[in-house]
């Protein structure tokens, strides 16, 4: 069965002719999109270790029932389930906090 040219263009080559390039130009609007989601200061911020700026990652799996239930009540709040979820651990700190005299 054949798979077809993968990827590549009609002269069999993967990357376009110097000529090919010189003529698409950059996606400005791309650009500027991807410029203003840069974090101003690299070194702050990071992915490495499961941190990002001084913000910890967790992972949090849901049921499936649990998943849907949490992603209605987020669009009807209109916000997304991941801020819907950190807000409820944050109020249940903060609640945990005050019970404990803190």
């Amino acid at each position: 069965m054949p798979l077809g040219s993968l990827g590549r263009n009609k002269s069999g080559r993967h990357r376009p002719s110097g000529k090919e390039q010189e003529e698409s130009l950059p996606d400005e609007e791309l650009t500027s999109y991807l410029a203003a989601l840069a974090p101003e200061t690299v070194d702050a911020e990071t992915t490495a270790g499961n941190s990002f700026g001084n913000a910890q990652v967790y992972q949090l799996r849901l049921q499936l029932m649990a998943n849907e239930q949490l992603k209605e009540l987020a669009a009807e709040r209109q916000t997304s389930p991941q801020a819907l979820a950190t807000e409820w651990v944050m109020q249940r700190l903060e609640w945990e906090a005050r019970q404990r005299g803190f």
